[in-house]
């Protein structure tokens, strides 16, 4: 009878992966083991499409086994994407955790849909996987000879992304990665966000910006600020003009601009020297501002 069903065991292995993931993701002494890859992979290329899938189809008719798996891959590959892109027209931005958060919700709230959807069909119809039979299933239908050209599509599309999702495991589990040496330089507006920069100043009065730098060169760096308007400096305070900053390490300080002239469309330069280069700017960051006459 329609409504009584259990949960099911593969929605519930799902979200039970979801969850094992933030666990080895969010949690600092997890987080350096290799298992956070294993279990990662599949949160990114597999399970949002899966679950999605499940909502649109929640009963044993429309598609097979193998048709679900491939186009589980499929649609994960264009989910993700999609995710990312709404979280870069926020705040929050495309970083680990908000993504994290996204697609675990997104996941979950997916399988919450394909359950209650599932529960509308009788036992007998409502799709349900048996993991020792589905494995067999699996099995025959990879080495079994394709019934049809689309099946055969199907099954070279599934070997391939599994053979991928095998090497990008291995390969990630395996060979130590380490990023370039870099340094992260960028401002923000008075309220802490890469927005609402005050462009708008009148003559000798001021305005204040947030001046952020992070150290990522894998060494202790002494880094010179200099600050310009239309190519003339102006004056900054010690601790921001000559500043140290050990390996890893971030600073982000408001600073004070005072215009002492006036124009229109402005340059303000924002520039940050290194210790090995003392003519060339190793990262520079622009605003342009206008300037009133006082009032």
């Amino acid at each position: 009878m329609a409504g009584n069903q259990k949960f099911p065991s593969d929605l519930l292995f799902v979200v039970g992966l979801v969850v094992l993931t933030d666990i080895f993701v969010l949690i600092p002494v997890l987080s350096e083991s290799f298992i956070r890859t294993v279990v990662g992979l599949p949160m990114i290329l597999f399970l949002p499409g899966y679950a999605l899938i499940a909502v649109l189809f929640p009963t044993k008719t429309g598609l097979e086994g193998i048709e679900r798996a491939a186009l589980s891959v499929g649609i994960s590959v264009a989910v993700v994407p999609l995710i990312g892109l709404v979280l870069n027209s926020t705040s929050l931005g495309i970083r680990e955790v908000p993504l994290l958060a996204s697609l675990s919700v997104f996941i979950i709230l997916a399988c919450a849909a394909a359950y209650f959807r599932r529960r509308q069909f009788p036992e007998d119809r409502a799709f349900e996987v048996s993991f020792k039979a589905s494995a067999r299933s699996l099995l025959a239908e990879v080495l079994g000879k394709p019934e049809s050209s689309t099946e055969k599509i199907l099954r070279t599309f599934l070997a391939i992304s599994v053979l991928a999702l095998a090497g990008s495991v291995a390969y990630l589990t395996l060979v130590p990665h380490e990023q370039d040496p870099f340094t992260e330089f960028y401002i923000l507006g008075p309220e802490g966000i890469a927005e609402n920069y005050t462009t708008e100043y009148v003559q000798g009065e001021s305005g204040t910006v947030i001046i952020g730098i992070s150290n990522h060169e894998y060494r202790a760096v002494n880094y010179t600020m200099d600050v310009r308007l239309e190519n003339k400096s102006l004056p900054l305070p010690e601790n921001l003009k000559y500043i140290q900053l050990e390996d890893n390490a971030t600073l982000e300080e408001p600073i004070e601009i005072t215009p002492s002239f006036e124009g229109k469309n402005m340059e303000l330069q924002f520039l940050l020297f290194n210790e090995t280069e003392k003519d060339m700017p190793y990262r520079d960051l622009r605003l342009w501002i206008n300037v009133t006459e006082e009032a």
